[in-house]
Formats: C-alpha cells, sequence, structure tokens
C-alpha cells in the first residue's frame, strides 16, 4: 500500500497522521476510450487521495479521438498506456470500476475490494461523419466526467465522515 502523510493541526499543535491512499482498477474491454477518460477524470478529481491505474480485457491501444476529446477538456491521456488487466495480477486494490458490461461480465474477482459499475456507450463504435463521431466521444466523456467526479466525492472525500 502507498502511505501518504497529511498534517493535521488539532488545538494549535501539529499531528503527522498517516493515511493509507486509496488504489483504484478502471476496467473496460479493450483498455482504449472509456476506462482511459474515467483513468484521467479520475486522476484529476482526486489528486493525492488516490493511485488510479486502468485496464481492459484486451489492450486495444489508447484511442486517437479519446485522447483528443479529452484534450478539448484540458485532461491529458496522451501518456497512458493500453494494459490487460493481468498485468496487475497480485496488485491490492480498494476499488474496482468496470465501465462496461462486457468488461463486467468477464471481470477476474478481485477478493476484498469494493467494486463499482457503470455502463457506459462505446465511442469507439460511434459512425457518421467525423463531426459526429467526435460528438459521440464528447457526449461519453461528459458522462464519465460526471461520473468520476460524483465517485470521488462519495468514496474518496466524504468516505468515513
Amino acid at each position: 500500500m502507498v502511505k501518504r502523510q497529511t498534517l493535521v493541526v488539532l488545538r494549535g499543535a501539529a499531528e503527522t497522521e498517516n493515511e493509507e491512499m486509496k488504489r483504484i482498477l478502471v476496467l473496460c474491454t479493450g483498455n482504449s476510450c472509456r476506462s482511459q477518460m474515467a483513468e484521467g477524470y479520475l486522476r484529476k478529481f482526486a489528486g493525492d487521495r488516490a493511485e488510479i491505474f486502468s485496464a481492459g480485457i484486451e489492450a486495444h491501444g489508447l484511442n486517437p479521438r479519446a485522447v483528443a476529446a479529452m484534450h478539448e477538456d484540458g485532461v491529458d491521456i496522451a501518456h497512458h498506456t493500453s494494459n490487460l488487466v493481468s498485468d496487475f495480477d497480485g496488485t491490492k486494490f480498494d476499488y474496482v470500476i468496470t465501465v462496461c458490461d462486457n468488461a463486467r461480465e468477464q471481470c477476474p474477482y478481485f477478493p476484498g475490494v469494493e467494486q463499482f459499475h457503470q455502463d457506459f456507450p462505446d465511442p469507439a463504435k460511434a459512425s457518421g461523419t467525423e463531426k459526429e463521431i467526435a460528438e459521440s466521444f464528447r457526449k461519453v466523456r461528459d458522462q464519465i466526467k460526471a461520473y468520476a467526479k460524483s465517485f470521488v466525492q462519495d468514496n474518496l472525500v466524504n468516505h468515513g465522515s
């Protein structure tokens, strides 16, 4: 477990309190769009409260349209890599979030881990003009952004308070 130190001021006296940093794994089918966007937003909203990872049942490579949609909203995921869930065998997580039904159905068992699920449409399956496809990516991006913000608020900020 990764530890972080928080400085707590209590009645004028400074004390150091150790908190364990949470570890979150986001799973999708190909780790190319939805899980990558979720990783980007979770990192942004969680800050130093959590260590975020993403993976797929398969690794399809990072989708350039997902990178572009996130860049439009000020989140850089261009440095992310497309990983397989098996790359994280033996890694301890506090939360696993599946962002598509396929990943939920094929998700390996993570004992003692709190699991969450939210099925987002796959923007990589969008068709039409380039403008219409880009709009599909933006729509899913915005849904994932709202979910990630709410997840962090509910599970990392207000958790236990």
